[in-house]
């Protein structure tokens, strides 16, 4: 954690956003007269959302995996 007076030191905003990026920081709070009044943090990157196929290679589907379709439809009275 960082704290940078906002009111007495010239704020070099890129050396900060490095400092969070490089994980030497992980939030920078701002000061005015002492005085924490904002904060700086990395923004969480978002999982990509893409699902498909993640478990690519981890298990095989059984060759008579699409035989059970009907026995499962009869397990819900012939309706799935």
């Amino acid at each position: 954690m960082a704290q940078v007076n906002i009111v007495e030191e010239k704020i070099d905003f890129l050396k900060l956003v490095n400092l969070l990026e490089t994980r030497q920081e992980e939030v920078i709070y701002l000061e005015k007269n002492g005085e924490a009044v904002a904060q700086l943090t990395l923004i969480p990157k978002k999982a990509s959302g893409k699902r498909i196929g993640v478990a690519e290679g981890k298990f095989k589907v059984p060759d008579e995996f699409d035989s059970w379709d009907k026995e499962v439809g009869e397990m819900f009275g012939g309706e799935i």
